[in-house]
């Protein structure tokens, strides 16, 4: 299926002499549910959707993607643990557990690896509850409310901010 989206703003640039660049891309809760979940909110565009037009723009970044979505906590946790040493970027949407996972928080903070924080939704133009992130203190930064396009924002930057 071809994604309903396209991003393209030729800024990648060769990293580590021509290395890739490995970017790990984890989504959390309910993502699996995307395209009928609250399309309202989130939008028709699928997860895979998603993955697949992130390992095009990854390929033509020259950046190697893993795309993992689990909806269990402790599962993320360890694969942000594994993160450290073999991923240069992390691309996180915690879905819901942004909001409650000082877990998650912790994880990212022990990983230290360089995670930017990702939204399909405007969290801060919905409920009080979604307005205070756990993990915005250890990301690089954050890209939210552009729908399935934060995804390949977070891809520029993630891959632009290590190629620098």
């Amino acid at each position: 299926m071809e994604a309903e989206f396209t991003f393209d703003t030729g800024i990648g640039r060769p990293y580590k002499n021509h290395q890739l660049m490995r970017i790990l891309v984890l989504n959390g809760p309910n993502l699996n549910l995307l395209g009928t979940r609250e399309p309202s909110v989130y939008g028709t565009v699928t997860l895979a959707d998603i993955e697949t037009i992130l390992r095009q723009r990854a390929a033509q970044l020259g950046a190697e993607l893993d795309f993992r979505q689990s909806n269990h906590e402790g599962q993320l946790i360890d694969w942000i643990h594994e993160a450290k040493g073999r991923w240069d970027t992390i691309l996180l949407n915690a879905g819901a557990y942004t909001h409650t996972s000082i877990a998650i928080r912790d994880a990212i903070a022990a990983a230290d690896v360089s995670t930017i924080e990702v939204h399909l939704s405007n969290v801060m133009a919905r409920e009080p509850f979604r307005h205070h992130s756990m993990i915005a203190p250890v990301c690089r930064g954050q890209i939210a409310g552009f729908g399935a396009q934060s995804y390949l924002l977070a891809l520029e930057a993630g891959v632009n901010i290590k190629a620098v």
